[in-house]
């Protein structure tokens, strides 16, 4: 994941602006009420990337709905994925007959997405999308059809709105390249 590389000398550099990503939450917020006007669906926010950007988020949807959390892990103690997905942070709310958004900072080698949609697809839910604040099709492995999404990235490791580096940079305001 290029981790190994990185030092405590690396310096983030903005990519996108607080400006940016507060435009790129509002059309998407703009979006998702449109398609859920008169449900009452389930958020789903992957941890820990994504709380900044589902908080901000939620704070635009003028609609009923409920928020769960979910943390899943492929690195064990490793640096580098182990390709195998463990939910380490269940939810504990029922999904089956509901209509599940799931928000996620993220979207790159498509291999924890897709294990979670498939994850929930089997819980039977009444519909299931994935809204997501980035995506670096770049490092795609497994096609992931993203439903609302803010950001294409380039593959660069991202840091920042919630993205981290060994639990570094989270509280940075932008979306910045960590080199």
């Amino acid at each position: 994941m290029g981790k190994a590389v990185m030092s405590s000398q690396s310096k983030p550099h903005i990519l996108f602006t607080r400006d940016e990503i507060e435009a790129a939450v509002k059309r998407l917020a703009a979006e998702i009420k449109k398609d859920y006007s008169g449900k009452q669906p389930i958020l789903i926010c992957i941890l820990k990337g994504s709380f900044m950007f589902l908080a901000d988020l939620i704070r635009l949807l003028d609609f009923p709905l409920e928020v769960e959390f979910i943390r899943l892990s492929s690195y064990g103690r490793a640096r580098e994925s182990s390709g195998r997905i463990k939910v380490e942070q269940g939810l504990r709310s029922e999904v089956k007959g509901r209509d599940v958004l799931v928000v996620e900072d993220i979207v790159d080698t498509g291999l924890t997405i897709s294990f979670l949609l498939n994850h929930l697809q089997r819980k039977k839910p009444a519909s299931l999308k994935l809204c997501a604040l980035a995506d670096k099709p770049a490092r795609r492995q497994i096609p992931v059809t993203i439903d609302y999404l803010g950001f294409t990235v380039p593959d660069k490791f991202l840091v920042g709105y919630g993205l981290d580096w060994a639990e570094q940079f989270r509280n940075l305001p932008d979306i910045c390249v960590l080199e």
